[in-house]
């Protein structure tokens, strides 16, 4: 009886600590830079996965779980769209939002 409720505690505790794994939010200015980078993102196409995970595996994070665009308002104490460091020439980069996991 002891051995069916150890293996039951050791059991719960594995699938508990894998429900919880870190998770993290990077919200990122979306240059365009002639790459198509920002166009993968933005745009949630296919190769927006690759890119995703790439900058996740650069913060040592094992894989994106989801990207993208959000607005400035969406952002607690983000800076307006109206303030002139965030646009140039009245154009304003667009911010994505890429959410790893550990």
């Amino acid at each position: 009886m002891r051995c069916v409720l150890a293996a039951v505690t050791v059991v719960a505790l594995l699938l508990n600590g894998a429900a919880q794994a870190e998770k993290h939010i990077f919200i990122i200015a979306n240059d365009a830079d002639d790459y198509g980078v920002d166009r993968c993102l933005v745009s949630n196409a296919g190769c927006g996965a690759t890119v995703a995970n790439a900058y996740c595996h650069s913060h040592e994070y094992a894989q994106a779980l989801s990207f993208r665009k959000v607005e400035r308002d969406e952002i607690a104490g983000a800076i307006s769209a109206s303030a002139t460091s965030a646009c140039i020439e009245s154009r304003c980069d667009a911010l994505v939002a890429i959410e790893c996991s550990r």
